[in-house]
């Protein structure tokens, strides 16, 4: 097989089994990747940029709620190859990754949350991986501030600025790409990806950031589902 084939067939792992509270208006009767943005729940936004790409073989960590999920994607056909697969309903993010090891086998994969879509070309993330030779790779963005900025000097406003996402620091967007040697850092269910294991590639320098500038929005509260649906031509595929 080629060497190009096998980076098209690149699998791609959505952690989807989080219980979603804070938006718990909808999560009481379904999971958030279930969660409609328009038409379409939002983890079938997250596939289809990923299908854009020609990266259409998922792993999907289910857990909470999962069997809605699974239910969905039953009676919804597309063309893709779905493994939908139980990780437990308490496991974290990084005992998730752990519970699939064993389909990823000794492989480069992709990685993202079942709440997140973006404009990110994944072509140009996927090159920019490549090229730097790190164990993991993860998008950096920068939020949109939720409030203007003020700077007092006693009472008086010596700066006053509208929201603006520049005055944000960066953060993690999700959208991995990761060798299949940083699997050795995830422990058990207890693993919180986020936690020890990034911040030990982080420590070893084997970690770095991809940065995307352009739209990004994850959906935590009610708010950013509404933030989605205005701008839904913005990631839309």
């Amino acid at each position: 097989m080629y060497k190009r084939e096998i980076e098209d067939r690149m699998k791609v792992v959505i952690l989807a089994g989080g219980r979603g509270t804070r938006i718990s208006e909808y999560t009481k009767s379904i999971p958030k990747p279930m969660v409609k943005i328009g038409s379409l729940p939002i983890i079938v936004h997250i596939m289809k940029l990923y299908a854009k790409y020609g990266y259409d073989n998922f792993y999907v960590a289910l857990g909470y709620k999962g069997q809605i999920i699974k239910n969905y994607f039953k009676k919804n056909r597309f063309k893709w190859k779905i493994n939908l697969i139980d990780t437990g309903k308490n496991t974290m993010t990084g005992g998730r990754l752990k519970r699939l090891s064993k389909y990823l086998k000794n492989e480069r994969f992709m990685l993202t949350y079942g709440d997140g879509v973006s404009d990110i070309n994944l072509k140009k993330l996927v090159s920019f991986h490549k090229r730097n030779h790190k164990t993991v790779t993860l998008t950096a963005v920068r939020p949109p501030a939720r409030f203007g900025v003020i700077k007092l000097q006693g009472n008086n406003v010596k700066y006053f600025k509208e929201k603006s996402n520049i005055d944000e620091g960066w953060i993690n967007g999700g959208f991995f790409i990761i060798e299949p040697k940083f699997l050795k850092y995830l422990k058990n269910d207890k693993t919180f990806l986020e936690k020890n294991p990034l911040e030990k590639v982080a420590k070893n320098k084997n970690l770095i950031a991809y940065k995307h500038t352009g739209f990004w929005q994850c959906m935590d509260t009610v708010r950013d589902k509404e933030i989605l649906e205005k701008n839904i031509r913005k990631f839309k595929v």
